[in-house]
């Protein structure tokens, strides 16, 4: 779905340029490609679990070095 904004008879450029930026910005092609640009896929079940267990081990030591006045 290209863009196409024809210039009118006697027109600027300046506002031709307006317009196409306009029409641009309200078809939406910038934020689809910036969605993609940043798009990160889901992690598996067993990739967060695994996440989840280290964080609750690194939580479990943070601890018990805070009891003994190491942290």
């Amino acid at each position: 779905m290209p863009l196409e904004v024809k210039r009118k008879q006697r027109e600027p450029n300046q506002s031709l340029v307006f317009r196409f930026m306009k029409r641009f910005k309200q078809s939406g092609v910038l934020l689809r490609y910036r969605e993609a640009r940043f798009f990160q896929r889901a992690k598996s079940d067993k990739a967060q679990k695994r996440t989840a267990l280290r964080r609750v081990e690194l939580k479990k030591k943070y601890d018990e070095l805070k009891k003994i006045g190491k942290k």
